[in-house]
């Protein structure tokens, strides 16, 4: 009897050392599956053309991973296709990069940091980012879309077109190595006598844009300028684009045209300093020729003179 009841106990005491076992496991999976999150920068994150950039993935729930039994992949999402690539993967200590130059560094994967490092991002890098993080048993991820933008380099130039019965002027604003396509263009214009830039409803021709090779676009904007302006002029192109974390502006002074009195006033000086400087080389030419002639004479006579004296001589 003492035997069986001693198995008994013991048996008991077995099964209830794994029960606990079983509870502790259980509850440790629930706290692995409550806390162990991959967070991203957003839905979006934007990076630009041949900058190098971090994609950012950082895993909660952790101070410090044993990366001995820790996965990590990225994958990324064609934009036409929708097709996935992997790009990155990380397994343990070992490290593949099947994008040139992609990078997780191990030490910060280990303080729970699997942010991906891509040197000199093209536009072809643009795509839906998935990262992946196992740490045996449990698995999350995580997606960011990533927008690779180009800054607009622009220029403002004049231009003179031939109309039928005048000249058009024009502004032109160029746009240059911009990415992606979509670009807002408006002019506005102040003097010195209004300081508050007016901006323009009329007058404004903005080309399509045209693709470069590099995949990049330009764009032209035209504006007509007004031939009845009297002061100075400042005409301002304005650009908003993606890539721009402020308003872009451009600006160019032109001359207005002359008032008329003024213009007056300075053709009446101008034909008074002419009518001045004729009667003065006038006067001068008259003083010059009454001097010559007055030589002349008192030459004559004194030879005359002379010739007198020596007949009675």
């Amino acid at each position: 009897m003492r035997v069986d009841s001693a198995a008994a106990i013991l048996a008991a005491t077995v099964s209830c050392g794994f029960s606990w076992l079983l509870v502790l496991v259980l509850c440790s999976s629930l706290l692995t599956a409550d806390f162990f999150t991959v967070e991203m920068a957003g839905k979006n994150q934007t990076v630009s053309l041949n900058d190098n950039a971090t994609i950012f993935c950082k895993v909660l729930g952790s101070q410090h991973l044993n990366i001995d039994i820790m996965g990590n992949s990225w994958f990324r999402k064609h934009q036409v296709n929708e097709t996935e690539d992997k790009v990155f993967e990380s397994i343990g200590k070992y490290q593949e990069a099947f994008r040139a130059g992609a990078n997780v560094s191990l030490l910060r994967l280990k303080m729970g940091d699997a942010s991906l490092q891509l040197p000199r991002v093209q536009l072809e890098d643009a795509g839906e980012y998935r990262c992946e993080v196992v740490i045996t048993p449990e698995k999350a991820q995580g997606t960011v879309i990533v927008i690779v933008v180009a800054n607009p380099v622009g220029s403002l130039t004049q231009k003179k077109v031939m109309a039928k019965d005048n000249e058009d002027k024009y502004i032109l604003c160029k746009l240059s190595g911009f990415h992606p396509k979509d670009i807002n263009i408006t002019w506005c214009q102040w003097t010195q006598e209004d300081p508050h830039c007016l901006e323009f409803s009329e007058g404004i021709t903005t080309d399509p844009a045209i693709k470069n090779e590099d995949g990049t676009f330009n764009i032209t904007s035209h504006l007509r300028m007004n031939h009845s302006v009297e002061h100075n002029v400042t005409y301002q192109c304005m650009i908003r684009h993606i890539s721009l974390s402020t308003l872009m502006t451009l600006n160019i002074t032109l001359p207005g045209k002359e008032p008329e009195m003024e213009t007056s006033l300075r053709t009446s000086s101008l034909w008074t300093t002419i009518l001045y400087i004729s009667v003065s080389c006038l006067i001068l030419a008259i003083i010059v020729v009454s001097s010559y002639l007055s030589c002349l004479l008192w030459k004559r006579c004194r030879r005359q003179k002379q010739s007198f004296d020596t007949t009675i001589y």
